[in-house]
């Protein structure tokens, strides 16, 4: 019994470091989220930090609320990539432990 609670141990251990080793490569890891036909180009990292904005000049007109519309759509198709990314990162993480599916990581 105490070997297999301490095998377990080391494994949590294991994959909380390699959880922190992944979490800082999706810092830096960076999507690009776009809308209107890729007129407005967002790009952010997997750490949610918005990096750039780019408009396509057409769009600055006198249509202030559709240039509104076609930021938050770029910018929740870039929050969807990003929450893509990062689930696929941390679901293989987990595999060895046995943990049920659908379990959101990191917790």
């Amino acid at each position: 019994m105490k070997a297999d609670l301490g095998a377990l141990m080391k494994q949590a251990q294991k994959m909380q470091s390699e959880m922190q080793q992944a979490k800082e490569e999706l810092n830096s890891l960076e999507v690009t989220g776009e809308a209107g036909g890729g007129m407005v180009r967002l790009t952010m990292t997997c750490g949610h930090e918005v990096r750039r904005v780019d408009i396509d000049p057409a769009l600055l007109g006198d249509d202030k609320d559709m240039l509104e519309d076609v930021l938050v759509a770029a910018f929740n198709d870039a929050l969807r990539k990003v929450e893509s990314t990062t689930q696929e990162r941390f679901s293989g993480l987990a595999g060895g432990l046995g943990l049920p599916g659908g379990l959101k990581l990191p917790f």
